[in-house]
């Protein structure tokens, strides 16, 4: 359902996984404390919401949480609505 140029990428240095829609960066960002990963903030480009590009971009930082074996605190809005949905990911929560 993603409409990207490019697949989903983790940009560490700027703490955020990210994806290009058309030459839009939409990206959903984090912070690292203690060994918990804050969600802090998703941003989709408004032209392409409502395609699935928010939770392909929580679902890439969470599949990075579990590979890596850290919690996540969804301080976002979105990710706390997207975790509340998607039970799968309970065991991450911090």
């Amino acid at each position: 359902m993603v409409e990207a140029t490019q697949p989903v990428t983790h940009n560490a240095e700027a703490q955020r996984f990210e994806t290009k829609i058309q030459g839009h960066l939409a990206r959903a960002d984090y912070r690292m404390h203690d060994g918990v990963m804050h969600l802090v903030h998703t941003e989709v480009p408004v032209r392409f919401e409502g395609r699935g590009i928010a939770a392909t971009l929580v679902r890439a930082a969470l599949a990075h949480a579990r590979a890596y074996g850290l919690k996540v605190h969804p301080a976002c809005s979105y990710v706390r609505t997207f975790m509340a949905r998607n039970r799968e990911f309970d065991d991450l929560r911090a």
